[in-house]
């Protein structure tokens, strides 16, 4: 998750006549371990110091023991801890090249030129600030956001881990991050993990009422700022994961979150139906192309058949997977928009393209300043759900 500037801070310095700040160089974090582990190195990419923890009531190493949950007896049969997996094997990882930001140098240059010359500077400092109090806004109840898509390959897993970024870098409540699509999906990659141990499913058969933060968070991946991962697997071809696990994983686990964002599976997947109906806020990704604006209009009008709010609640996400989709994205978000939903558009970026871990500072201008307003939209339609 970024820093305390990375997302608005460059906007606001540009404006001003300066220059954005370079990353923070990454400071050694120790993870929280699962219960009887100890605590090992960090998961993912530091982008500064962390956040302070506000529901944390005791430091590391005055956890507690290991919750009877743990290896609690189930029938006949003891639950043991699984083995840690790495995220990516290391020959794999070899191969990446250096991150490339998400825009040129020269359209960097050429921005910072207009913003010189730009008398729209204050506005901009306003709508940045209006959206950060938005984020903001306390919760009463943990909101839960599921995120999908109509076929894969449409950014849903990206859109995930960039609201989860947005909400644990405004938020000084703890930001989870579910992944609810079990098929090798990616999502602990882009949010920079490293290695995996518990799963929603198992997680499905420890969780208990009893149980508080610490324990709970002792199954997660810990992740930058006061954010976690509930990984959907351990990258193993053939998991599954029922409707029952995850709901039980889900109402249990609503009470600790204020924010959680769910990587959920391609509709109509079941698992993809229950976290439509039990969220407060539904976000649907599909490509910004013509057979995308198509088949979305298809799911919006099969969406009809679900209760009145769901609709209302959902934002559709347009990502655009090339610099130039070659449509008109106006009047393709005005004929969506029709259905009664939200529409947005992610443009296009050239760090997010390349498919690895996703780094905040590296993120393009206009994605640094779509995904944050994405952010609040979508968090305004959670706060009007009970």
């Amino acid at each position: 998750m970024p820093n305390g500037d990375n997302w608005q801070g460059d906007v606001l310095r540009e404006l001003r006549g300066g220059t954005p700040q370079q990353p923070v160089p990454e400071q050694p974090r120790q993870e929280a371990a699962a219960p009887g582990q100890q605590a090992g190195p960090a998961q993912g990419p530091a982008y500064g110091p962390p956040r302070q923890q506000p529901y944390t009531d005791a430091p590391a190493h005055h956890r507690q023991q290991p919750h009877a949950g743990q290896q609690r007896q189930t029938g006949a049969t003891r639950r043991a801890t699984p083995e840690s997996r790495p995220v990516l094997d290391k020959r794999l990882a070899s191969a990446e090249l250096k991150p490339r930001r998400g825009e040129t140098f020269a359209a960097r240059a050429l921005r910072a030129v207009r913003h010189t010359v730009s008398s729209s500077a204050a506005r901009e400092v306003a709508g940045a600030a209006a959206t950060a109090e938005v984020l903001q806004q306390a919760v009463t109840t943990g909101r839960q956001i599921a995120v999908t898509s109509i076929r894969g390959g449409c950014g849903k897993t990206t859109v995930t881990a960039l609201l989860g970024a947005a909400y644990a870098h405004y938020r000084q409540d703890p930001v989870l991050v579910v992944e609810a699509d079990p098929a090798l999906g990616s999502l602990p990659l882009r949010l920079g993990a490293e290695s995996l141990r518990w799963t929603t499913g198992d997680l499905a058969a420890l969780v208990e009422p009893q149980m508080s933060l610490l324990d709970v968070t002792g199954y997660l991946v810990r992740l930058p700022g006061n954010a976690w991962l509930l990984p959907g697997s351990q990258g193993q071809v053939g998991a599954m994961l029922d409707t029952k696990a995850y709901e039980r994983v889900m109402v249990s686990l609503r009470r600790y979150f204020g924010v959680t964002v769910v990587d959920c599976e391609t509709l109509p997947a079941e698992v993809a139906r229950t976290a439509l109906s039990a969220a407060q806020a539904r976000v649907l990704t599909a490509p910004a192309t013509l057979e995308g604006i198509a088949s979305t209009r298809a799911v919006l009008e099969w969406m009809r058949n679900l209760p009145r709010h769901v609709l209302a609640s959902t934002v559709v996400v347009l990502t655009e997977v090339a610099p130039h989709p070659g449509l008109d994205l106006g009047r393709a978000t005005g004929e969506l928009a029709v259905a009664g939903v939200t529409v947005a558009v992610l443009p296009y970026d050239r760090h997010l393209a390349a498919g690895g871990t996703i780094r905040t500072e590296l993120l393009a201008r206009a994605t640094r300043d779509a995904v944050p307003r994405l952010a609040a939209e979508v968090f305004q339609l959670a706060q009007k759900q009970r």
